[in-house]
């Protein structure tokens, strides 16, 4: 495996289960000291490093990231990758839900970015990948508020991009479709027939499967090395094609 991150210190939230972990332990694989944050950053072990953080909260964010860059030397590499879902028509979730979502999604973006800064605009390779979602590109059926969160990260990243450029900071995105996530898991669990609800999703998506976390993990490794060094502001879907293909419905045998 390619060691091109070697020397480079990276933090990834919301990194100790899913989509988080696989990109930790890929970013760590390919040279980088990394370090978790993560409410409950157990499921980080071995080579990881843990911190916990909930991103909801500044001063949690603030001391995790703090703590961190300490123990690493210092930050290149911030992977906002800590987020919520949320289910339903724009009739079917709460405004304290809608709160709760999107200071999650979209706030906990900023605070930990807010935080970095100072550590990435003393790095020679800086650069944030956000985990966004096609759902800030696509319409989905009974995903309005984890929509909407998810095009103001879009929205966000590009901003960012913008405002930290001339400081040798490069911001993207990455947009999966739906991916073999434990969250995914439990909806399909809750699901009145668990089995067609799968089926749906991946039918939904070209390939007819979930994407894998460890194919998002890549895109985001990408983004986040030197190799992208000319790269921000971008969103990369990472969906098994469904932002950009239209397939004939396949003919009945």
């Amino acid at each position: 495996m390619t060691t091109d991150l070697e020397g480079l210190t990276a933090l990834v939230t919301g990194g100790a289960s899913g989509i988080g972990l696989a990109t930790a332990h890929l970013l760590h694989a390919r040279g980088a000291d990394v370090a978790v944050l993560d409410i409950d950053p157990g499921g980080a072990r071995g080579p990881l490093r843990g911190f916990v953080a909930d991103v909801t909260d500044d001063r949690s964010v603030r001391s995790a990231v703090d703590s961190a860059a300490d123990v690493l030397g210092g930050v290149d590499i911030l992977v906002n990758n800590a987020g919520i879902g949320a289910a339903g028509t724009v009739e079917d979730n709460p405004d304290a839900q809608w709160h709760r979502v999107l200071d999650v999604n979209v706030l906990g973006v900023v605070r930990t970015t807010r935080a970095a800064l100072p550590y990435l605009r003393r790095s020679t390779s800086a650069s944030v990948v956000n985990t966004c979602s096609i759902a800030a590109t696509a319409g989905l059926p009974h995903r309005a508020l984890y929509s909407a969160s998810k095009g103001a990260v879009l929205s966000l990243t590009l901003a960012l991009a913008a405002d930290h450029v001339r400081e040798g900071i490069r911001v993207n995105c990455v947009n999966p479709g739906t991916v073999d996530t434990p969250w995914v898991g439990r909806l399909l669990t809750a699901a009145a027939d668990p089995a067609a609800e799968r089926a749906a999703l991946e039918g939904r998506q070209p390939t007819g499967r979930l994407v894998s976390a460890e194919e998002v993990a890549a895109a985001i490794a990408y983004l986040a090395s030197p190799a992208a060094g000319s790269v921000t502001g971008t969103a990369l879907a990472v969906d098994g094609g469904i932002a950009g293909l239209r397939l004939r419905p396949e003919p009945n045998p």
